[in-house]
């Protein structure tokens, strides 16, 4: 195992690569497997440089891509669907992956469209659950924003519960949350959600 490369190379300059190479070398040995066989000579590092990656989320601040927007006398819903994201389920360490929604209803002022995926990128690279990323999305826009209302809806397979556990394939986890105008509002709510999900059903 090269820990200099691993300690010093890209990416997650805040990850200790060479702690979690040397992590899975002792999960290998305690499941049974020789961690010096052709085939897993290399597994450490390319687990340590891929738990790099899906972790990166915690080491940047996601508020940084709504801090440039545009002032502009709109006052209606702003959509993004469909935006893909792949995360990490805290508990089992095992990925959850789909869909974000996110619509916010503008207080004079827009964000640019990817900024919104960039958002999404960020939150879901890190442990978690999908509440917790659902609600922290729609509390960093509805702060940063000054919007009069948020709503972001995440829908998600978990692969803890498709490839163990009760292994029930095709299952999908949808959360929601829904803040000013979207909360407080039925028929803002109503129209958000029609947005999202009317040409589907």
């Amino acid at each position: 195992m090269n820990e200099e490369h691993l300690e010093n190379g890209p990416p997650g300059p805040h990850v200790d690569q060479a702690r979690i190479a040397r992590a899975v070398r002792e999960i290998l040995l305690a499941v049974g497997e020789d961690p010096d066989r052709e085939g897993l000579r290399e597994t450490p590092d390319r687990v340590a440089r891929m738990y790099a990656e899906l972790f990166g989320g915690l080491h940047v601040d996601p508020k940084r891509h709504l801090q440039k927007f545009f002032s502009q006398r709109y006052d209606e819903i702003v959509l993004v669907r469909d935006i893909a994201f792949n995360s990490v389920c805290e508990h089992h360490l095992l990925p959850f992956l789909g869909k974000a929604h996110i619509g916010y209803m503008p207080n004079g002022r827009v964000i640019g469209l990817s900024k919104l995926a960039r958002v999404v990128d960020e939150v879901a690279r890190r442990p978690q659950v999908q509440e917790q990323m659902t609600q922290q999305i729609a509390e960093l826009l509805e702060s940063e924003l000054d919007t009069k209302g948020v709503a972001v809806v995440v829908e998600a397979t978990h692969t803890c519960m498709t490839i163990r556990g009760v292994r029930k394939p095709g299952s999908l986890c949808v959360t929601s949350a829904m803040k000013g105008r979207f909360r407080t509002n039925p028929a803002s709510r109503a129209e958000v959600m029609q947005l999202i999900y009317g040409d589907r059903r």
